[in-house]
């Protein structure tokens, strides 16, 4: 089993590097494997709205900038499981996770349906003040939402909570894998 991990921050050792790790360590110690995406360390460029708003992504699901997009998406068209996590920037996702996802969106909910159905976990980790995750993470389920796609759990991870919701990330790393397997239990 693959699992792939997205998450944006350019902090490679703060709070959303830490949800990542552990989310990680929890898929891992159930023998699935990790499929690490940096998004700050990918090459990304944001949606251009061509062809009067709707270019080639309309029509044939693919877009038409050569960066790192596509390989991104076959990645996730491959992965048996999806974690999103993201850094918390004025409630919203990094500005790299905003630009994929957008892109993603655009692709998927138009023509690809690749990734209809694909139940995923979302993560929002806010250093300061810890604001904004349930609108992140309220984000990020809009855009699945968008591509038939479902959060299986969101979960929000501040300063304040990191000391048991890091730790409750492995568990929920596990539990995904495990649903993944065994089916989920739940009517949506």
């Amino acid at each position: 089993m693959k699992i792939a991990v997205l998450w944006s921050s350019p902090n490679t050792d703060g709070l959303t590097a830490a949800a990542r790790y552990h989310i990680s360590s929890g898929i891992q110690k159930t023998g699935a494997e990790v499929v690490d995406i940096h998004l700050n360390r990918k090459k990304l460029e944001h949606c251009r709205a061509c062809g009067n708003g709707w270019g080639t992504c309309n029509k044939t699901g693919s877009c038409v900038i050569r960066d790192d997009f596509e390989d991104i998406y076959r990645t996730l068209i491959e992965a048996d499981g999806i974690v999103l996590i993201s850094a918390v920037y004025w409630s919203g996702m990094t500005e790299c996770m905003k630009a994929f996802v957008d892109r993603l969106r655009r692709c998927e909910a138009t023509q690809r349906h690749a990734l209809k159905d694909r139940r995923c976990v979302l993560v929002a980790c806010a250093g300061g003040t810890g604001r904004g995750t349930l609108e992140c993470l309220q984000d990020m389920e809009m855009a699945l939402t968008h591509m038939s796609m479902r959060a299986y759990d969101r979960i929000p991870v501040v300063r304040y909570n990191s000391v048991y919701m890091l730790p409750a990330l492995e568990e929920a790393g596990a539990a995904y894998v495990d649903r993944l397997k065994n089916g989920f239990n739940m009517y949506y």
